[in-house]
């Protein structure tokens, strides 16, 4: 199927979801998902915002400290391999009933470490300075409380400053836009606080996820279709009046009332996108600002240098890659979301849909970037696991990856331009089951140094995770 094609059916589906999410019936469809049967095809769940004493992955909701992984196992519940359990906060804990993704603040003077994660009731905030004492300091109610959107969220930091995106459309189709949070107001903060918001970006409603280059200041807002006032397609007709690509703000000048500053929106939705001050190989764009853009059903990339005047450098179609396993068929069901490596030479790639459409297994695509004008696939690596993989990040040449099911798995990529990763460690926040569903572990933060490492697990909660031992022995490969 052609990509404008294949894009254009995307927006079709999104109008009518739209409709039918925010007027009949806001709690069973979200700006995704098409009501009735096929819901749970396309995004594997449907949310009733309920919990019981346990959750559906099997974890009783009592939180946990300072379990060791022994024997294979964190308190006798967890499969773990070389990482240990410092703390788990359920979901009752948060004063939330569903989590998504999660980020991370340090406070660049007291050194206090916060995470952030969404939820359906809005956005938390949990002091993870001591791994093993987690302290929940409150929430930040959702913009638009209610929506069945606000399952999808993300959330990014710049300096001291918090920006929040979610899915949420209202009746009236206003929307979520962006909620930006001052972090200093936690300085001190021994318990829950009323959290405030200090500014919020209004001209666009909803967004499926941000990325934000600290190296630039800017923030990038992708997956925005209904009612934009800013990036708008021309000729689209009204609520979906945007094709998804990013939006793109200058988030240094003033980071509390952010000034939009061009549109990514050459090859339309863009479900995921990383950008960066590229210091890769490839000479013709060391210095530029380049994105990557998972653009559902192609891998994108572009030069944001000049926001007046972006160019795409190349876009590879899944229907032109030359797939490994030729029995297998195209796996062209979701470029989801990937990662540069530091050397910003790879790219590792998840795809969320080929293991649930295709029946094959979880499969980590890793990409050379070392001709931008080019990029080709060197492998599509995987251990044979049916699980989904949903989110993935790199830190000191490790891949940390959200598996749903399977939890957290880090991978050393000190063999990838061979097309390997190396197994160095997992913890399983989804004991129930590995079974090939959209639940388990959405999301992971590896950043905070010293192996610490937090996981949100959708029906389960916040994971503290001590991954020094995943880390103990020097990959081949390191930062640029």
């Amino acid at each position: 199927m052609h990509l404008s094609v294949k894009r254009n059916r995307r927006v079709a589906i999104l109008a009518f979801v739209v409709l039918i999410a925010t007027i009949v019936m806001p709690a069973q469809a979200s700006a995704h998902d098409p009501a009735g049967e096929q819901s749970e095809a396309l995004k594997g769940r449907l949310y009733d915002e309920h919990i019981g004493d346990v959750s559906p992955g099997g974890v009783p909701f009592e939180a946990l400290r300072d379990e060791a992984c022994v024997d294979g196992m964190a308190a006798d519940l967890f499969p773990c391999h070389n990482v240990d359990l410092d703390a788990f906060l359920p979901l009752p804990d948060l004063e939330a009933t569903f989590i998504n993704d999660v980020w991370g603040w340090e406070d660049p003077i007291s050194k206090q470490q916060i995470a952030i994660a969404g939820t359906f009731e809005g956005t938390v905030f949990v002091d993870v300075t001591d791994g093993t004492n987690p302290i929940y300091l409150g929430t930040l109610p959702s913009a638009v409380p209610g929506s069945f959107g606000n399952i999808w969220g993300d959330i990014r930091v710049y300096g001291n400053y918090a920006y929040i995106g979610a899915e949420a459309v209202a009746e009236d189709f206003s929307g979520y836009g962006v909620q930006i949070v001052d972090m200093t107001q936690f300085a001190g903060a021994t318990g829950p606080i009323a959290v405030t918001q200090a500014g919020h970006i209004g001209d666009m409603t909803q967004s499926h996820n941000l990325s934000l280059n600290v190296d630039s200041g800017r923030l990038y807002v992708v997956g925005s279709v209904v009612a934009l006032q800013a990036c708008a397609i021309d000729g689209a007709a009204f609520p979906v009046n945007g094709n998804g690509g990013a939006l793109v703000y200058d988030v240094a000048s003033n980071p509390t009332n952010p000034t939009l500053i061009g549109c990514l929106t050459q090859d339309g939705y863009s479900h995921d996108i990383q950008c960066v001050n590229y210091h890769g190989p490839d000479k013709d764009y060391r210095g530029a600002e380049i994105c990557v853009g998972s653009n559902e059903d192609a891998l994108t990339i572009y030069d944001a240098t000049d926001m007046s005047d972006p160019q795409v450098i190349s876009s590879v179609s899944y229907l032109d890659v030359p797939w490994i396993d030729p029995d297998r068929g195209v796996p062209n069901y979701y470029t989801h979301q990937g990662w540069l490596s530091e050397r910003h030479d790879l790219f590792f790639l998840d795809d969320e849909l080929d293991e649930f459409f295709g029946g094959g297994t979880r499969t980590t695509y890793i990409w050379d970037f070392a001709d931008l004008d080019a990029p080709t696939l060197i492998n599509g690596y995987t251990e044979g696991s049916t699980t989904i993989d949903h989110n993935l990040f790199v830190d000191r040449a490790r891949l940390y990856q959200s598996n749903y099911t399977d939890g957290l798995v880090i991978y050393d990529e000190w063999l990838a331009e061979q097309g390997l990763l190396d197994l160095r460690g997992y913890f399983d926040t989804y004991p129930a089951s590995d079974d090939t569903v959209f639940a388990g572990s959405w999301g992971n933060f590896p950043y905070f140094g010293k192996g610490k490492v937090i996981v949100t697990s959708s029906d389960e909660g916040l994971f503290v995770l001590d991954a020094k031992g995943a880390q103990n022995r020097a990959g081949g490969r390191s930062g640029g």
